[in-house]
């Protein structure tokens, strides 16, 4: 045995000797990088139908089916695939373009009827030699409501087989679930609107009224405090009113809230007494639009107005961790929790104070919709003992986001 090569031997037994545990994680890094092909599928399956999903979620229109058609081709293994409604072709990928009438009749029937058909040689009869289509099978995309809000159309360069049959009409029923979430995303955002309207419609009457009558009282005694509460005004309604946004901060919440207070602290005067305690980490928190007002409204207009001589309201917000907890009290006249409880359940009930229970339950609604059932309102309330209404609101929450205030007045 040469030198040479018994120097080539204690190199290989020392990088043996030293490259045992090199091999183990090179071994270890490669056995983590192993997909199998069923894992592989299961994963371009996924990542395909969530391609496809992103477009559909924001309802059934031409470009939202340009977007998903060629995902959904994808899906279905076949060699077109075309998404319609009741009135057209929304959109096609791949062959077939030149059977649109076909197809667009019966996915007309196949909507209507909310079910699936097979087309064969005789219903898409064709003067081109070259055609390649020979089938196509036709499924609603239905919700869980069972309505059909359109149809897929898978075609194909054959009969249509058991396999591609079964393919789209899965396809078609997955494709739907995602568009009936979009009108249900869609619906949510109108209820949510129109609560917001039913709360402007309940505040401004008898309070604009009233503040207008303040404000007329000052024009001859003190017309600078008439001008004072008229631009307070001007910027509470201006708040109120604002065309935007679901959502506002806790910050802009109470802005709105103190000039409320200006102008009914000029009705009550010294009756009128307010005590508030905000802890300034909260101020930047997210609440949805005019949760507070009512609850403000109510104490006034329902307990303090009502008691004799002097009333306090109380406004606390605090700092609770992951939350902010707020509570608006008064010390007015309360009332039976009996009849709130009922109020809250029939707000058309045309009593007194059925415009109290329609706030109360507004916004009761509106938390619990927005943040889950567990942050509704809690009302602690009794004849001759005043009202407490407490509200938990997290301080972060997915989709949940302020949109700016307006920009106030110039004087």
């Amino acid at each position: 045995m040469g030198p040479n090569l018994s120097a080539a031997i204690a190199v290989v037994v020392m990088i043996s000797a030293l490259g045992g545990a090199l091999f183990a994680v090179v071994r270890l890094r490669a056995r983590q990088g192993i997909v199998t092909a069923t894992q592989r599928a299961t994963y371009e399956v996924l990542h395909t139908a969530g391609l496809a999903a992103e477009p559909l979620r924001t309802g059934l229109s031409p470009a939202s089916a340009a977007k998903a058609v060629r995902h959904l081709r994808a899906l279905v293994g076949s060699v077109g695939l075309a998404l319609a409604d009741r009135d057209q072709i929304l959109a096609l990928d791949g062959q077939g373009g030149h059977h649109g009438d076909q197809l667009r009749s019966a996915a007309v029937k196949t909507i209507e009827s909310r079910r699936s058909t097979v087309l064969g040689d005789a219903e898409l009869r064709c003067d081109r030699v070259d055609c390649p289509v020979r089938g196509a099978v036709v499924a609603p995309l239905t919700g869980p409501d069972g309505r059909a809000a359109g149809a897929l159309i898978a075609v194909t360069d054959d009969q249509p087989a058991p396999g591609l049959v079964q393919a789209a009409l899965e396809t078609a029923h997955w494709a739907g679930s995602q568009v009936a979430l979009a009108e249900l995303d869609s619906s949510r955002e109108r209820l949510a609107r129109a609560e917001v309207r039913a709360l402007r419609a309940q505040i401004s009457p008898h309070f604009i009224y009233n503040a207008l009558t303040a404000i007329g009282s000052f024009v001859r005694t003190d017309p600078e405090r008439a001008r004072e509460l008229i631009l307070e005004f001007a910027e509470f309604t201006r708040y109120s009113f604002r065309a935007h946004g679901e959502f506002t901060t806790l910050a802009e919440e109470l802005r709105s809230i103190d000039r409320y207070l200006t102008i009914e602290r000029a009705r009550f005067g010294d009756r009128l007494q307010v005590r508030l305690q905000i802890a300034p980490e909260v101020l930047p928190v997210s609440v949805p639009f005019l949760c507070l007002q009512p609850l403000v409204e109510n104490a006034i207009r329902h307990g303090l107005s009502r008691k004799p001589g002097v009333g306090t309201l109380s406004i606390e917000a605090r700092d609770a961790g992951a939350e902010c907890h707020i509570t608006v009290e008064d010390d007015g006249v309360g009332m039976d929790p009996a009849v709130l409880v009922a109020g809250v359940g029939d707000p058309g009930d045309g009593g007194e104070d059925s415009g109290q229970h329609v706030g109360l339950s507004n916004v009761d609604e509106r938390l619990r919709s927005v943040f889950g059932d567990q942050f509704g309102l809690v009302v602690e309330t009794g004849i001759g003992s005043g009202t407490k209404v407490s509200m938990r609101v997290p301080k972060f929450h997915r989709h949940v986001r302020a949109s700016p205030g307006p920009r106030p007045a110039s004087s």
